[in-house]
C-alpha cells in the first residue's frame, strides 16, 4: 500500500528535510516582519497622538495665560474705579457729608461701564472662569450698593438711617467680594508663571509676598 502522507523530517534524507523547511521558515520571517511593521504603526501612532495632546495643551495654556493678563489689567482698571464709590458709600455720616443724589447717580453709570468686560466672557480653564466669575458678583453687588445709597439719598429724611445703614452693609460685602476675586486672581497668575499680582482693595489684606514673585 502507497504512503499517503510524506514522512515525518526525521526519516527523510537530508537534502529533503532542508527543503521542506525553507518554505516554513519563509513563512515565519514573513509573519515577524508582519508583526513589527504593525507595531511599529502602533508606536507611530501613539507617539504621534501623545505629541498632538502636548501641542493642545500648550495653545491652552497661553491662552489661558493671556486671558489671566487682561483679567488682571481689567481688574486693576475696576479697582480705581469701585474703591473711591464704596469708601464713600461706608463713610460715616456724622463725620463725613453724604454724597448727592447727582453723585449717586454718575456712580450708578461707572457701575454699567465696569459691568462691560464681563457681559460676553471668553471661556477659560476652570480656575480662571472662576476669578472671572467672581470679580462680577463682586461688581454686581456694588452696583446692588449704589442702587441702595441712591435710593436712600432720595426718599424723605425721616426714612435714609436705615437705607443708608443697608447701602453701606452691601457695599461692605461688596468689598468682601472682591477679595474673594482678588485671593483667586492671584492664585491663576501665580499658576500661570506670571507671579504675585495683587489687585485688593486699599486696606485688605494679602498673603504679603512680593509683587510679582512666585511665578
Amino acid at each position: 500500500m502507497s504512503r499517503r502522507t510524506g514522512k515525518p523530517s526525521y526519516l527523510l534524507p537530508a537534502a529533503d528535510a532542508r527543503r521542506r523547511r525553507v518554505p516554513r521558515l519563509a513563512a515565519t520571517i514573513a509573519a515577524v516582519g508582519l508583526a513589527a511593521a504593525l507595531g511599529g504603526g502602533a508606536v507611530g501612532y501613539t507617539d504621534g497622538t501623545e505629541s498632538a495632546i502636548a501641542d493642545i495643551r500648550k495653545a491652552e495654556a497661553h491662552r489661558d495665560s493671556q486671558q489671566i493678563v487682561e483679567l488682571t489689567t481689567t481688574a486693576r482698571r475696576l479697582r480705581e474705579q469701585i474703591q473711591p464709590i464704596l469708601t464713600a458709600i461706608q463713610a460715616d455720616p456724622s463725620t463725613s457729608r453724604p454724597a448727592s443724589a447727582d453723585q449717586a447717580r454718575q456712580w450708578q453709570q461707572t457701575m454699567v461701564r465696569a459691568a462691560e468686560p464681563f457681559a460676553d466672557p471668553p471661556s477659560g480653564t476652570t480656575a480662571t472662569n472662576v476669578a472671572r466669575t467672581a470679580l462680577r458678583g463682586a461688581v454686581g453687588q456694588a452696583s446692588l450698593a449704589v442702587d441702595a445709597y441712591l435710593l436712600a439719598v432720595t426718599v424723605p429724611p425721616a426714612q435714609r438711617a436705615p437705607l443708608a445703614k443697608l447701602a453701606a452693609r452691601q457695599a461692605a460685602q461688596a468689598a468682601a467680594a472682591w477679595s474673594v476675586a482678588a485671593t483667586q486672581l492671584d492664585q491663576v497668575n501665580v499658576d500661570s508663571g506670571q507671579g504675585h499680582q495683587h489687585v485688593y482693595l486699599e486696606g485688605d489684606s494679602h498673603d504679603g509676598a512680593q509683587e510679582g514673585s512666585g511665578g
